[in-house]
């Protein structure tokens, strides 16, 4: 049976999974049937940030163009550009044995494609959630569902995984961003 978190709720993967070393990071949504005249394409990113928050390399920014991390700690499955159906629309497969010592938590996100122009936000969104799962054997291990508590924001982390000793853990953000995708690189120390 999966823990399900409230917003700020942290929990430990590695030292209460004794052997868990690769994890499949789920995340859904579905969009608040309106008519804006454009499509909604969510997409999920990771950030594989040092102790104080910052990527140090471009390349450990994980998302549609730029799915594998240098190691391959952490693999993204592919962008789905409607969000269609029920389960995950995005995923995400963490390896923490391959993870670079340097990174001490890896944010995950959420941005609303082209918000601006389409003039969307995480308002017109719903059941927004993430999913942790044991990739040895599929059961899950956590949910976190993020409610509707966003207006205008058009990106939202949605939570961390971080380091604390030599154990991994979990992180149930759920904060919101103006400025889409661009604001969320500038917070990780990216050069947009």
């Amino acid at each position: 049976m999966a823990i399900q978190l409230s917003k700020g709720q942290r929990i430990d993967l590695t030292k209460t999974n004794p052997g868990l070393t690769k994890v499949i990071i789920g995340l859904g949504w579905d969009t608040n049937k309106y008519s804006g005249g454009a499509d909604f394409d969510l997409d999920a990113s990771a950030f594989l940030a040092n102790e104080q928050g910052k990527v140090q390399n471009d390349l450990e920014f994980i998302f549609y163009n730029n799915l594998t991390s240098p190691t391959g700690a952490v693999e993204h499955t592919g962008d789905n550009r409607t969000g269609e159906g029920d389960g995950d629309d995005e995923q995400m497969i963490v390896d923490f044995s391959l993870m670079p010592s340097h990174v001490s938590k890896i944010g995950i996100a959420v941005t609303i494609h082209d918000a601006e122009t389409r003039k969307q936000n995480f308002g017109q969104v719903s059941n927004a959630f993430v999913r942790v799962v044991n990739a040895d054997d599929n059961q899950e291990i956590l949910r976190y569902d993020l409610g509707e508590d966003f207006s205008i924001e058009t990106a939202v982390v949605i939570c961390e995984l971080y380091k604390h000793g030599s154990d991994w853990k979990f992180n149930a953000i759920g904060s919101g961003f103006s400025g889409g995708l661009a604001a969320l690189c500038r917070n990780y120390g990216l050069e947009v």
